[in-house]
């Protein structure tokens, strides 16, 4: 059985996080429980040279202490094909610069087991993979034809219109039939986001009683957390505001699991965060999910002690 000595993860600095509710840190405090080796290093020092793919990393040590959470050791250029296992953790938005990291990533991967496989990270983006099960989500389109989106609106009444590769509820804005801000929206759409596509979705009014987020690893669900939002927000992304709550896996959102667990599988997605509003899917997050410690702190499953029980049984 091969045994996991070394592992790096590739994420924005540590020294930025929030410990309370960062999954990575969760990760990383669970590898280091396990007597594993653990690396940092920030996505812009990866570097491929003649076929090899290096990095400057520095050894990692992590508490859970508010203020006191890391030490760095000295920063070495490794070769990446050196870990066990590599954690493509960094936040999106789902760029050009992430892709590359995909790019590069996929030279070493099987061998090193990058979590999760970048070649299908790179080919299954968040807004876009959901859309492979249409009869899951609620009506969906994605263009950015305003002609389009304003038949889109009012065939559906209110809808939520954000940009295709953004997270963290950025950019994200309800605009009900009658919103006459809506024309100057698609222009502001227009400016900010050259070239890409806008997805837009019918508006749920369940989001008002939360917007679950269901983790799974391996392809099922090991645990969830609901996310309700502020009273005067459509967001529901806690960093915005959104209110965390203890909550159980409904028969209706196992039942999505159960669909989509197949497909996860098959494309190496270890870890994923589905969200879920009232019976219906919206996004399938396959980059960097959260929700690991708010599990936990709810009397959930130690969700990074299943991940890594998963992640041991692959490399072995």
């Amino acid at each position: 059985m091969a045994k996991i000595r070394k592992v790096a993860f590739q994420m924005d600095h540590i020294s930025g996080i929030s410990i309370a509710g960062d999954s990575t840190f969760a990760m990383a405090l669970e590898a280091q429980a396990r007597g594993f080796e653990l690396f940092h290093y920030t996505p812009d020092r990866l570097t491929m040279r003649d076929g090899k793919i290096f990095a400057a990393v520095e050894p990692l040590q992590v508490r859970d202490v508010k203020g006191d959470h890391f030490t760095l050791g000295d920063k070495e250029r490794i070769d990446l094909s050196e870990m066990d296992v590599v954690h493509l953790r960094q936040d999106p938005p789902f760029d050009m610069g992430y892709i590359t990291s995909t790019h590069l990533l996929e030279r070493i991967h099987p061998k090193t087991l990058v979590v999760n496989d970048p070649a299908w990270v790179r080919n299954s983006p968040e807004k876009i993979f959901v859309t492979e099960f249409a009869d899951l989500m609620p009506a969906t389109l994605i263009s950015r034809d305003p002609g389009e989106i304003a038949r889109f609106r009012e065939e559906m009444g209110d809808i939520i219109l954000k940009p295709l590769y953004g997270n963290g509820g950025a950019g994200v804005f309800h605009s009900a039939r009658d919103d006459r801000n809506f024309t100057s929206l698609l222009e502001m759409f227009g400016q900010m986001y050259r070239g890409e596509p806008y997805i837009a979705q019918a508006y749920l009014p369940a989001v008002r009683k939360g917007d679950k987020r269901i983790l799974l690893v391996d392809g099922e669900p090991v645990g969830a957390i609901n996310r309700v939002p502020a009273e005067h927000d459509s967001r529901s992304n806690m960093h915005v505001g959104g209110r965390a709550e203890a909550t159980e896996i409904t028969p209706r959102e196992k039942e999505i699991c159960s669909r989509i667990g197949p497909a996860l599988r098959e494309r190496g997605f270890i870890f994923v965060g589905i969200d879920v509003i009232g019976d219906y899917m919206t996004e399938i997050n396959v980059t960097s999910p959260t929700g690991i410690r708010e599990v936990k702190k709810f009397g959930g499953a130690d969700v990074a002690s299943l991940l890594w029980d998963a992640i041991e049984a692959k490399r072995a």
